[in-house]
């Protein structure tokens, strides 16, 4: 049978979530699954939420997109949702209405809001490390083709990449510790999302446009993302970020 090129793209996917520089950023990891999610599997976004120490409370860690992020956000907010839910139990959710019930009736004001922005439908799979829960990874679509069993098999796989690369670096054995090391990622994240208001603002861009070029930039210079943030929000814009036309990494 004939290798298709979708299954070359799933295999350097899984690949480049796997293998990563000895002290890659978590944070990067994360978003990097989040877009992998989002450009093999039928769905208009994807995001990542994770458990506190007592494995209750879930907490937003990134998403593919602007719209996601802020569904993400409510779900923290009105604690219900698709991806609390799978997080908690450590169980992949499968497809699920947010028109009809179940979906309608079981998350009744975050279904309310999904559907406000133009979703219509949900599925979870859990992020975890071999017998650790971590979060899990939502995925939100706003109409057909809808992800089948097969593609939640697919996002569980990406998952497990991920799960694997975060155990290589780290040599984690307790749940504690991995939240140690992911909350560097939340307070990373922080930094980011200045940063890119303060791009956004200054080259009257939208901030999905804003990430992309600071993520652009920070990897053709093979610098953390977190580090170039950390320096728009300072004020030293690199000139690249401000005049795209003067790196061709940006355009």
């Amino acid at each position: 049978m004939p290798t298709t090129t979708r299954e070359i793209r799933i295999a350097r996917a899984v690949l480049s979530l796997t293998h990563r520089p000895a002290d890659f950023d978590p944070l990067e990891l994360l978003h990097d699954l989040t877009a992998q999610a989002v450009a093999l599997l039928p769905v208009r976004c994807a995001g990542i939420t994770i458990l506190d120490e007592d494995g209750d409370t879930a907490v937003y860690v990134t998403a593919s997109d602007e719209l996601c992020l802020a569904l993400e956000e409510d779900q923290g907010e009105l604690d219900e949702g698709p991806c609390i839910d799978s997080a908690r139990a450590q169980r992949q959710l499968p497809l699920t209405s947010l028109t009809d019930p179940p979906g309608a009736t079981r998350w009744p004001r975050f279904a309310h809001r999904a559907r406000a922005a133009g979703i219509t439908a949900v599925a979870a799979v859990p992020l975890r490390l071999p017998h650790l829960p971590l979060g899990a990874l939502n995925l939100l679509m706003s109409g057909p083709p809808y992800p089948g069993g097969h593609d939640l098999q697919l996002a569980q796989t990406l998952c497990d990449a991920a799960g694997a690369a975060l155990t290589l670096r780290q040599q984690l054995a307790d749940k504690e510790q991995v939240l140690g090391q992911l909350q560097i990622a939340l307070d990373s994240r922080l930094i980011i999302e200045q940063a890119k208001g303060v791009l956004s603002v200054r080259l009257d861009v939208s901030m999905d446009e804003a990430f992309r070029r600071l993520r652009a930039h920070a990897r053709s210079r093979q610098q953390k993302l977190t580090e170039v943030s950390a320096r728009v929000v300072g004020g030293r814009l690199p000139g690249e970020l401000l005049d795209p036309a003067r790196s061709k990494d940006l355009r």
